[in-house]
């Protein structure tokens, strides 16, 4: 099997956007955008670890973080919709944005047959029901991280622009889905408890609890949708116990353990990495995933790093796993990375 090298990446990358497609990179190399089964997005049960604590953020100022990417949200315009055989309607870099008159725009129609079963975490097709965006809808949130989004004809607009794509594809929200990714980080240590350096950069290594999706094989951080009604600190705390440790198949014992360690560490100070708009395959015109993101981070070990960690829910392994740029993760979880270890002055 030929392999790409890294290094062609950024050429191969440039010569697309010269020509005006989109360009899907969705891990080491190069290869067809990520195709994931809609079974497995199907309705996750609503389910949490009493707490009434909630975590303390360290916020970055906005200026820390921005997508990087020289093409706007290129995966969400990758040509195959992820789980099926659906087709976008193809989307040059300079047609994106809406501002652009483009009246040959003629967006595909999909939403996946797990959404149109209305699933609880589901909306209703509009018409039947109406909406209020950029509003708290009851207690759905669709309002975005990022602002006002434009509503034409009762359809919310991906604040990103265009992707070829209308109805919800994989989404159950109109507008606006959001999820909570808690990035866990610990110091790697050697037998001797001392702190590891990366040899080239001589910077201490860090490591992040990292979860493979069962949906589509991909390593990412650990982390799910946020229920309505639903505060982003329980979120953080339950999807990461849920994925990473298993907490709903543990006995009560192992439960009450699972939830004294987690408990500890998410009510320290955490590190919010980023908040807002998501580059993900599942998006469309009118529906996007938003995140937030944050870092909890055990500086001694003696959190966490003590509690077994065994896969659940949706992922299919979980592993400690260095921080490294040569890491190739789902959607912008990298990116995440990058900025906690920065943060941390760790090696990147």
């Amino acid at each position: 099997m030929i392999r790409v090298g890294r290094n062609w990446v950024g050429p191969i990358r440039i010569a697309l956007t010269l020509l005006g497609f989109p360009y899907c990179l969705c891990t080491s190399g190069i290869r067809p955008p990520t195709s994931c089964s809609p079974d497995q997005f199907s309705a996750r049960v609503s389910k949490s670890l009493s707490t009434s604590t909630a975590y303390s953020l360290c916020v970055l100022p906005p200026s820390v973080f921005t997508m990087p990417s020289s093409a706007p949200h290129s995966k969400a315009r990758c040509p195959k919709y992820p789980g099926s055989e659906t087709q976008r309607f193809p989307v040059p870099d300079d047609k994106v944005d809406w501002k652009t008159d483009w009246p040959q725009y003629s967006p595909v129609s999909y939403t996946a047959t797990s959404v149109l079963i209305k699933p609880v975490w589901a909306d209703q097709d509009i018409g039947s029901f109406s909406p209020r965006f950029n509003a708290l809808d009851g207690n759905v949130d669709r309002r975005s991280h990022e602002g006002d989004y434009r509503v034409e004809q009762g359809m919310p607009l991906n604040p990103h622009g265009r992707t070829g794509l209308t109805g919800r594809g994989l989404l159950g929200r109109w507008g606006p889905n959001h999820a909570a990714d808690p990035i866990v980080t610990r110091w790697k240590r050697d037998s001797a408890g001392q702190q590891v350096s990366h040899p080239v950069s001589k910077l201490p290594v860090l490591q992040f609890v990292s979860i493979k999706r069962r949906d589509c094989g991909e390593w990412a951080i650990p982390g799910g949708m946020v229920d309505p009604g639903e505060l982003v600190s329980l979120t953080l705390q339950r999807e990461f116990s849920e994925e990473a440790l298993n907490s709903l198949a543990a006995s009560p014992q192992d439960r009450e353990r699972i939830h004294k360690h987690i408990t500890q560490l998410f009510n320290s100070p955490g590190l919010e990495v980023y908040k807002g708009y998501v580059d993900d395959p599942r998006n469309n015109d009118n529906s996007w995933m938003e995140t937030i993101a944050v870092n909890f981070h055990d500086d001694t070990g003696n959190s966490v790093s003590e509690l077994p960690l065994q896969a659940g829910d949706d992922a299919g392994q979980v592993h400690w796993i260095d921080l490294d740029s040569m890491l190739s993760l789902y959607a912008s979880h990298s990116h995440f990375l990058e900025v906690v270890a920065k943060e941390r002055h760790a090696h990147w």
